[in-house]
């Protein structure tokens, strides 16, 4: 399957748009937009939401009456596309000829296609970042925190805090013990338990127990997991004994850790979450996904709402791609 990339074609696109403004290349702006009709344009006025084709026509002079710039310096720029679609996140510094002395920030958004082979910018948004105290009365700080505790990580020493959470399970267990008898199927299973620790701890993981045919295991941060999950699916397919059909779940959040164990709501997630997985998937919450971000390599499938038994409503999941 083909999956979000990293598009460095798209990433210059981007800039150029971006240094067409201050150089005055009208020109450069408007055959970098879309001819069609679905062209949205979004600045950062109250009343500067734009559609049509007027504003190919009309982003020269729009853009014109910018005053001159003595600093358009890049602070952020990436880009992204799958399957003809791409997008770009650019933020800048400015300073204005006319205001030497206040440095002004400008986020930009830019949602390309492509359009008989050529890369169309289809939507353009600007902002200009308010604080949040200043616009809603609030310090909304919940993203903020979350996101620098996943980068702090878990330390194996902590009684709490941020980790991702992955459980796994053999699904046709009973089948097989059957089949090979207790003493045989033991073994197997402790060698299968063996293979999972050496993976876990290569990725800096904490193999936490066994759990019947499963096991349960926690990361610092959730790529470190979401790897780890990939490795196990790869080596148990290749593996030369029995045919394990496993599944897994992973799920990110606070973690209370206890002696030489995990408990929380975060760990009861993650458990269904992998309990909901089929024969050989890999499942993560909406959690785990969203810390994640694109990361090359990994190919993480769209979301889906599944219910989770003990726990109230629909959770968004997402399933990982784990074959190459």
């Amino acid at each position: 399957m083909s999956g979000v990339v990293a598009s460095p074609e798209l990433l210059a696109f981007a800039r150029r748009w971006m240094d067409a403004i201050p150089n005055r290349r009208p020109n450069d702006l408007r055959n970098l937009l879309t001819e069609r009709e679905h062209l949205r344009f979004v600045g950062t006025g109250e009343n500067e939401i734009w559609s049509g084709a007027a504003v190919r026509e009309g982003i020269g002079a729009f853009f014109g009456v910018i005053p001159e710039m003595i600093r358009h310096q890049e602070v952020f720029a990436e880009a992204y596309e799958h399957n003809g679609t791409g997008w770009a996140c650019m933020c800048h510094e400015l300073i204005f000829a006319n205001q030497p002395d206040r440095v002004f920030r400008i986020r930009s958004t830019l949602i390309f296609t492509l359009e008989d082979g050529a890369w169309k910018i289809v939507h353009r948004h600007g902002s200009v970042p308010i604080p949040n105290m200043e616009f809603t009365g609030a310090a909304q700080t919940a993203i903020a925190d979350l996101v620098a505790a996943a980068k702090q990580g878990f330390s194996l020493d902590q009684r709490e805090g941020f980790a991702s959470v992955m459980f796994t399970d053999i699904v046709n267990s009973s089948r097989l013990a059957s089949t090979m008898g207790d003493r045989l199927w033991s073994s197997e299973v402790a060698r299968h338990f063996s293979t999972l620790r050496e993976i876990i701890e290569a990725r800096g993981g904490q193999f936490v127990k066994s759990l019947g045919d499963g096991t349960m295991s926690s990361f610092p941060s959730p790529e470190q997991g979401l790897r780890a999950a990939q490795a196990i699916l790869r080596a148990t397919e290749a593996s030369d004994g029995p045919a394990i059909a496993l599944r897994i779940g992973i799920h990110t959040g606070e973690v209370i850790q206890t002696s030489e164990d995990f408990f929380g709501t975060v760990v009861n997630k993650a458990a269904r979450i992998a309990a909901a997985a089929a024969p050989g998937e890999i499942v993560i919450s909406g959690d785990t996904r969203d810390l994640t971000g694109a990361v090359e390599g990994l190919v993480i499938h769209p979301p889906t709402d599944i219910p989770l038994k003990g726990f109230d409503g629909l959770h968004r999941v997402h399933r990982l791609e784990w074959r190459s």
